[in-house]
């Protein structure tokens, strides 16, 4: 039994998500994406929803480099869908190779010199 955890109920919302669709599908001509500093600013329910369907549509087609100045650990209060950030960054780290820096931002160091 296929069950969706979406339902669209508007020919609005269904424009929306084909225009996504299409945007994405745009963007698997490229084997690497970059998604820079996730988790930064608190994202909305539909902001979330993009994030995640991105992050779904390209967890077999494609590679991502996602950068961000916290741990999972602390994405949760920034995305309002806990189960969603929880599917998503089981996407993410399935696959994944993960670098952490643990040394003072290049940014904040420059900043002191000047």
């Amino acid at each position: 039994m296929d069950i969706s955890y979406r339902t669209r109920s508007t020919p609005a919302a269904s424009q929306k998500e084909l225009d996504l669709m299409s945007a994405m599908t745009r963007l698997d001509k490229y084997r690497v994406l970059i998604v820079d500093d996730i988790g930064y600013v608190k994202k909305t329910d539909s902001e979330t929803q993009v994030l995640f369907d991105f992050i779904a549509h390209r967890y077999e087609s494609g590679s991502l480099i996602i950068t961000s100045n916290q741990p999972f650990s602390e994405w949760d209060p920034n995305l309002p869908d806990t189960m969603m950030t929880v599917a998503a960054i089981d996407r993410i780290i399935h696959h994944a190779t993960i670098i952490e820096i643990d040394s003072e931002s290049y940014r904040r160091k420059n900043q002191k010199k000047s």
